[in-house]
């Protein structure tokens, strides 16, 4: 009898151990990583994982737990795995990274997802888009706009795909526009079509007809007039003062080298384009700068990049960039929040900012924009002006 008691003293004895440092286990932040782990963006998903891992190491904080699944760049596949991570009692997921990813995550109740894309038309109500967006950057180019008096802004826009978002990000930044064009990217239309915008048929004809009523003429020094004349390509000017280009890479060269063709001289107008994310082939491109951009922080991401070769001998994304800042993002709110994320509509919806590597996100109504810099390159240089 004696035995039996000690046996069953002795197991009540160890539940209740057990109950004890089972609650004063601090509960862990279970934060979903939803990104491609197979198929052709392979790459990215592994970028986005060691900045994560590096986010981490410089939390330093055992409350949080990163619970990684794989999204295959495919939207069913995504929501397999969204309702794993949801049975894991995740309720903040970054990530998917695409945003052909998201198509069916609203079917999904209770979690929030802060995708890596930069569009922001047509997301499903629980993901909020984090990418560096139109609004953002067209925010910073009105900026420059303003502080250097330029008027007459055209913005040449290429049928690719995300007119919409321009069209909202235009609406959102209130940014003034003096005419909006948009082009194919096919070279023959392509210079066509800025031949048109630029009137330079037109301008080329002035040219010759004034060197014609010249030499007709009887005009004191008209050989040293037409011999000038003979060295422009046009005469005349365009009525804009500055034109916004969006595009990017070899499309955004063909537009700027379709310019030059039309007489259109960087040194005489602005011109400005969208976040570039600091291509190097643009500093060799001398004959189209200085050539001005909004973009995050460089020295942030000098930074960052350095430390990250540093501890993976490889040249890291912008998107791991992101993802870094969107851990720190997530760990600040639920600090704040008390790690309490029961309602996460209030989370989100709440006014807040938080200073990345980025720079600066601000967050209110489930939408995240960027306060970012501007850059021009010129002489090779990346210069900053604020």
């Amino acid at each position: 009898m004696i035995k039996i008691f000690k046996l069953i003293f002795s197991s009540i004895l160890f539940f209740c151990l057990f109950l004890h440092t089972y609650a004063q286990e601090p509960k862990k932040l279970k934060i979903g990583l939803l990104v491609p782990l197979s198929g052709e963006n392979l790459k990215i998903g592994n970028s986005i994982i060691k900045a994560v891992r590096m986010a981490m190491k410089d939390i330093n904080s055992d409350e949080i737990e990163i619970i990684i699944k794989d999204t295959k760049t495919d939207p069913n596949f995504t929501l397999k795995s969204s309702y794993e991570l949801q049975n894991q009692g995740v309720k903040v997921v970054i990530g998917p990274v695409f945003f052909k990813s998201v198509e069916y995550l609203n079917e999904i109740d209770d979690m929030v997802f802060l995708s890596l894309t930069n569009k922001t038309v047509n997301l499903p109500k629980n993901v909020i888009s984090s990418g560096v967006n139109s609004t953002s950057q067209l925010n910073t180019i009105k900026k420059f706009i303003l502080d250097n008096d330029i008027d007459n802004t055209i913005f040449l826009i290429p049928n690719v795909g995300y007119e919409e978002e321009l069209r909202k990000g235009i609406k959102k930044s209130k940014l003034k526009i003096f005419k909006t064009y948009y082009y194919d990217n096919e070279p023959t239309k392509l210079t066509n079509q800025i031949e048109e915008i630029t009137n330079y048929k037109r301008r080329k004809q002035n040219l010759e007809d004034e060197i014609i009523r010249l030499e007709e003429s009887n005009e004191f020094n008209k050989e040293k007039l037409i011999e000038k004349l003979k060295m422009k390509y046009t005469l005349g000017d365009v009525k804009f003062q500055s034109v916004i280009i969006a595009d990017f890479k070899e499309s955004l060269k063909s537009v700027t080298t379709s310019l030059l063709y039309t007489d259109i001289s960087p040194r005489d107008k602005y011109f400005i384009t969208l976040n570039q994310w600091f291509d190097k082939s643009l500093i060799n491109e001398t004959d189209v700068q200085p050539i001005y951009y909004p973009s995050i922080n460089l020295s942030n991401f000098s930074e960052y990049s350095e430390k990250y070769e540093l501890d993976y001998n490889e040249e890291p994304s912008h998107l791991s960039l992101l993802s870094y800042d969107l851990l720190g993002l997530v760990y600040y709110l639920s600090y704040k929040n008390k790690f309490n994320f029961t309602d996460l509509n209030k989370i989100f919806k709440k006014k807040n900012s938080f200073k990345g590597k980025i720079g600066i996100f601000d967050i209110q109504n489930n939408e995240i924009n960027h306060q970012l810099n501007f850059y021009k390159i010129d002489n090779s240089e990346i210069i900053k002006i604020f």
